[in-house]
């Protein structure tokens, strides 16, 4: 692995000026950031030198999941056709990437157990922020977001607003229990930190991984908030708590009660 030139580091650089200029929240531009130095390292030629066949060869030699695959080629789609558009370069790369289909990712809700435990290991920030992924199904980024100001009671009880991907917000209705604790906090961000004022959404997940064991994290969480709303619910009510766009999203979150499916299955038989 190499340090990357000159030339990629002022055109990374361009780019996430030009990203930001169009509202890419700042944790796709840190994402995109991440997947371009990835490649700038591994690569010999420039960014505007790189052939498809090169920029192919450098996707084909990753181990990746198809979701990771899937997601690096969007990066790269919008990187190269914004240096086409704007004439620094003569020919998209990225046109040269194939499509990639995708993975046939399956529900991995954390047991309760192991959400107890991870509790039970917990200070009181982390205990918070655990909470927030098992109880309220907040994203790692959205975590780190938490504001006092986003704290607000109607009719019914007290809710949060969520800052989600793309800049999409969501309203999402707290526990008594969390409620109590967000509000109990200072004025201000939920976690203080160097990354424009709150935590970063990576040291968000870093915190989580120490407590919690084995490869459970803050999305598997998200993936126990999903099922027990869907086992209470249904599909579209799951997908509105989770701030998902499409319903087959969701059904890659949720996993679907084997009481549900026998009780289906013995009505449809009469």
């Amino acid at each position: 692995m190499n340090e990357f030139t000159d030339e990629w580091a002022e055109a990374i650089r361009d780019y996430l000026v030009a990203q930001r200029a169009a509202g890419a929240p700042s944790t796709t531009c840190n994402t995109r950031r991440q997947h371009l130095e990835h490649l700038a390292r591994r690569v010999s030629a420039g960014p505007w030198s790189l052939s498809g066949e090169a920029l192919v060869a450098y996707c084909g030699a990753q181990e990746w999941k198809p979701e990771t695959r899937r997601s690096r080629r969007t990066t790269f789609r919008s990187f190269w056709s914004w240096a086409y558009a704007t004439g620094l370069c003569e020919v998209n790369t990225a046109l040269a990437l194939p499509k990639v289909k995708p993975g046939q990712a399956r529900p991995r809700p954390t047991p309760e157990r192991v959400y107890e435990h991870a509790l039970a290991r917990s200070d009181e920030r982390l205990r918070l922020i655990l909470r927030l992924a098992h109880d309220a199904g907040l994203r790692r980024s959205e975590i780190a977001q938490v504001h006092s100001d986003d704290l607000f009671e109607d009719l019914t009880g007290w809710s949060l607003r969520v800052h989600g991907k793309g800049s999409k917000e969501r309203d999402v209705p707290l526990t008594p229990r969390l409620a109590l604790e967000l509000r109990s906090l200072p004025y201000g961000w939920a976690f203080p930190g160097d990354d424009g004022g709150h935590l970063s959404p990576r040291w968000v997940g870093k915190l989580a991984t120490n407590v919690l064991p084995d490869h459970w994290t803050l999305h598997t969480l998200r993936h126990s908030f999903g099922t027990r709303i869907y086992a209470h619910s249904d599909l579209a009510v799951a997908q509105a708590a989770l701030g998902h766009a499409s319903p087959a999203t969701t059904r890659i979150y949720v996993v679907v009660p084997d009481e549900r499916i026998r009780g289906a299955v013995l009505a449809a038989a009469g």
